[in-house]
């Protein structure tokens, strides 16, 4: 008999858009990359909005299998913006209460959702900061996962074995609107 996969349920801040994550993510990171700094900023001036950004500038992000994250309510309430036009990212906020809710790599098989979905205490653990070397210091990381200077291997060979589990699939998220910020 196979073994039970376990459902994860997170949720905006308001509960209107509600998901569900199927199994273990990819990988649980923070982020302290120029364009989600950028970002980040963007999405704290919305009205009522969370900070994204921690104290050193980085940006916890759960990294989920396309295939594995259905929205069950309030997909209609999603609003997309790009820092420029021809970006390859999209990050995706919930209109309703201006949750930062995912980023979206162009032709990405994953999606990096913000750490603000998920309840307290219910956030997976760190497991390493990519992109330190965008950063004026990064010395004043702290030393308690890896802080890479960019990608790591680790990091990639998270990323391949989920597409090819995936069989190399890259399904589309669509979205309500956009959002210009």
């Amino acid at each position: 008999m196979p073994a039970m996969s376990s459902i994860q349920h997170v949720a905006c801040a308001c509960g209107q858009l509600r998901l569900e994550l199927e199994g273990e993510p990819i990988a649980s990171v923070e982020c302290c990359c120029d364009s989600c700094r950028e970002a980040g900023a963007r999405m704290a001036r919305l009205p009522g909005a969370r900070p994204v950004l921690s104290e050193y500038g980085t940006t916890h992000l759960v990294m989920q299998r396309k295939d594995r994250v259905r929205f069950v309510a309030g997909a209609d309430q999603l609003r997309q913006f790009r820092l420029a036009p021809d970006a390859p990212t999209r990050r995706v906020v919930a209109a309703c209460c201006n949750t930062p809710v995912f980023l979206e790599f162009e032709s990405g098989h994953w999606l990096s959702l913000y750490g603000g979905l998920w309840r307290e205490g219910a956030l997976p653990p760190l497991q390493m900061r990519t992109m330190a070397g965008d950063l004026d210091d990064a010395s004043a990381l702290p030393d308690d996962v890896p802080n890479s200077k960019g990608r790591s291997l680790p990091f990639i060979a998270r990323l391949l074995t989920a597409w090819i589990a995936m069989r190399f699939r890259v399904p589309k998220i669509a979205v309500a609107g956009d959002l210009h910020l």
